[in-house]
């Protein structure tokens, strides 16, 4: 196919993980009745972010991969006939986490997972109390609309972890994400943050000539302390916004991507092709202080 219809659902989640499961069943509905084709999830959308405090509780939120959630969406999937993209909170085994991705494909199969590999600690994301870094390396899934690359929210700054999922033959990358601002904050200070972030992925879809799509939560949480800032987007393949979130309501959007692009623009601006691989080993190294 060369243009795919994807739904991006921006959502505000509660405490209770059976209530956003629902919800954002409702909203793969509501996608799919508007043409998608593709519906990709924020990240841990069956929970609050619970990683702003330290609490061995939360570790109940935990469940196998696959199971409960990604059956209910095989279900859901299979029957409105949607790619889905599941960000969860995967209990391996007794005692080890990760922060991972389920894709399950129009007809409800569960083509695997993808752990996140890059794992923030900073005040408000304490994730590395939580998460074990991903061991399945990078991703793509061979979907029934397209191959897919999923990356999950602090792989997005890394230019490295998209060039590789780009190279594994990603049509377009995947960027479940939940970040926002703290409420005390000033608004430049906002918008810098903002601005950064969104660059940051378009300069992926520009680099690798590919199509990206951000997801990101929206809403008031932490009581009241965080303001996820939503802005989901979806650039083209030359990192031209197609779709922009807003960074205070629930939107459920589908937008049409023309994935021939890819080929037009990495013609035109061969970044791929001017690659100089062979001068690349550093970049293996921690930092190049020799």
């Amino acid at each position: 196919m060369t243009k795919v219809k994807i739904g991006t659902v921006q959502m505000s989640c509660v405490a209770d993980k059976a209530s956003n499961l629902k919800k954002a069943v409702e909203q793969i509905r509501v996608a799919a009745a508007k043409g998608a084709q593709i519906v990709c999830l924020q990240e841990l959308f069956t929970s609050l972010y619970f990683c702003d405090v330290e609490d061995y509780d939360n570790f109940e939120l935990a469940e196998a991969i696959p199971g409960p959630s990604t059956e209910a969406l095989q279900t859901i999937a299979a029957e409105l006939g949607v790619v889905i993209i599941a960000s969860l909170f995967e209990k391996r085994t007794e005692g080890l986490y990760h922060n991972t991705t389920a894709v399950i494909d129009a007809d409800g199969t569960y083509l695997g997972k993808y752990r996140k590999m890059h794992i923030p600690d900073d005040p408000g994301f304490y994730e590395k109390f939580y998460f074990t870094p991903g061991d399945l390396g990078y991703k793509v899934f061979k979907t029934k609309y397209a191959t897919i690359g999923v990356l999950i929210c602090w792989d997005q700054w890394y230019p490295e972890a998209s060039r590789i999922t780009a190279l594994m033959g990603a049509e377009v990358l995947f960027f479940p994400t939940a970040i926002g601002w703290a409420t005390d904050q000033d608004e430049e200070t906002n918008q810098d943050q903002y601005n950064a972030w969104q660059t940051i992925q378009r300069s992926h879809s520009v680099a690798n000539g590919i199509p990206v799509v951000s997801v990101n939560r929206v809403g008031f949480e932490q009581a009241g302390a965080m303001k996820f800032w939503g802005g989901s987007f979806i650039t083209n393949a030359q990192g031209r916004l197609l779709y922009l979130g807003s960074h205070d309501v629930e939107e459920t959007e589908v937008t049409e991507v023309d994935l021939s692009q890819s080929d037009y623009f990495r013609k035109h601006w061969p970044f791929l092709r001017d690659r100089r691989i062979d001068s690349y080993q550093p970049i293996t190294k921690r930092f190049i202080d020799e």
